[in-house]
């Protein structure tokens, strides 16, 4: 692999920039694998490279069964903080956050990580108090987190409105250390570390068989034959209750659409992220200038990956209340992706009944931000089968009635 730097670009644009190498190779299968890995998304992909760069396992396939990062991994608004209430998710989350920190320089790829702060607005007296209490937490937790007054929140956002008559602002929890990075660059960043490493990363290679024996599994069938494995990683998002039928065992998740939107380009307006909870939605403000506006999941269990009417309707109507300059924009392009929630709105890393399964699912609305910590903490649990950032989130969990509550801290969409 080259290594990407000022001099390469300088020096491939003498010889109009014939030379550079593909970022991966178009892999073709082999006949055996020491890991599979099902999802060539983020946590897929991130899984993958820590297993690689943590415990030397590089004789590893990711199997996609459309385009790389084409799931859910570049359809969120790539918002990153990691202020949650338990502390198992506040590990996790926080480790996530450490690592895209130096991740553009790990990956030798711009993933443009731009910590540029995230308030979750409090909106009524039960938010005030739910925010200080995850401040608390945080506080007890290592997380630099801060609740902010409402003069404090108009100072950083001033566009925002904070005197609404329906959803006056009252405060906000303040993460400095928050913010967004370019989703399509983690994914491509990983892709072109694993690739480097020998790994083999195969697009449109459809799962449609879990082999096993002895209750333990040997492989898996696709579209482009069998392929044998010692382990297998299944990372695919709202798709994991489908790969867990085939592979025998049920999961406590439901698969619901989670939807977005983007305006045309306008100058500079906010440097910041914000999220208004009662409201439900949130706001950002991208490098080519578009308002990224996300709001909570559709009311039912569905698989689209689309847009609809009334997501516009609601989540518009609820923040231009709040943001009174979002009504003179128009749109530029809408969409969904499939999201994978739980009873207690955390996710699931765990082994599974089937040996040599595991499963990494479950993130809700709040998976972009977990891709590097999820990645790391998955890779552990494969390569040694234990982890101590996985710990809490195994399947056991919902017959122990051992919950991890993240019903607020989660975000708008629960």
């Amino acid at each position: 692999m080259k290594k990407y730097s000022v001099f390469a670009v300088a020096r491939e644009a003498m010889r109009h920039h014939i030379g550079w190498d593909r970022a991966w190779r178009d892999a073709q299968p082999k006949a055996k694998y020491d890991v599979i890995i099902i999802g060539a998304g983020g946590h897929g992909l991130a899984t993958a490279y820590y297993l690689g760069k943590n415990f030397g396992i590089t004789n590893v396939a990711i199997l996609e069964k459309g385009w790389l990062g084409g799931g859910n991994t570049g359809r969120n608004t790539t918002i990153i903080r990691s202020n949650y209430l338990q502390d198992p998710s506040a590990a996790i989350y926080e480790k996530s956050r450490s690592l895209y920190e130096t991740m553009s320089q790990d990956l030798n790829y711009n993933v443009m990580f731009s910590p540029r702060g995230v308030i979750m607005l409090a909106q009524t007296e039960h938010e005030v108090r739910g925010y200080k209490r995850t401040a608390h937490a945080n506080a007890l937790q290592g997380v630099p987190t801060e609740w902010i007054t409402p003069e404090r929140v108009k100072e950083l956002c001033p566009i925002m409105n904070i005197d609404g008559p329906r959803y006056p602002v009252l405060g906000g929890l303040w993460q400095a250390r928050g913010g967004t990075a370019r989703h399509d660059a983690v994914a491509w960043g990983y892709a072109r570390a694993c690739s480097d490493m020998g790994m083999d990363v195969i697009q449109q290679c459809e799962v449609t068989g879990i082999q096993q024996q002895g209750g333990k599994v040997t492989g898996v069938t696709t579209n482009k034959g069998d392929i044998a494995c010692d382990k297998l990683g299944m990372v695919v998002a709202g798709h994991s209750g489908h790969l867990a039928d085939m592979a025998g065992f049920r999961l406590p998740i439901e698969s619901v659409a989670l939807q977005a939107l983007v305006s045309e380009p306008i100058k500079p307006a906010m440097d910041i992220v914000v999220m208004a909870n009662t409201v439900h939605g949130y706001l950002s403000q991208s490098d080519k200038g578009e308002m990224v506006i996300g709001g909570g999941t559709d009311g039912y269990n569905n698989y689209t990956q689309r847009g609809s009417f009334h997501h516009i309707e609601e989540t518009v109507r609820a923040l231009i209340e709040t943001f009174p300059m979002l009504s003179r924009l128009k749109m530029l392009r809408q969409w969904g992706g499939i999201v994978d929630v739980t009873g207690d709105r955390s996710p699931i890393l765990s082994k599974t009944p089937v040996e040599n399964i595991f499963i990494n699912c479950g993130w809700g609305t709040g998976g972009f931000k977990a891709i590097p910590g999820s990645g790391w903490a998955m890779a552990e649990l494969m390569a040694k089968g234990q982890s101590p950032l996985t710990d809490a989130f195994g399947l056991e969990r919902f017959v122990e009635g051992r919950f991890i509550d993240e019903s607020v801290a989660a975000g708008v969409a629960h």
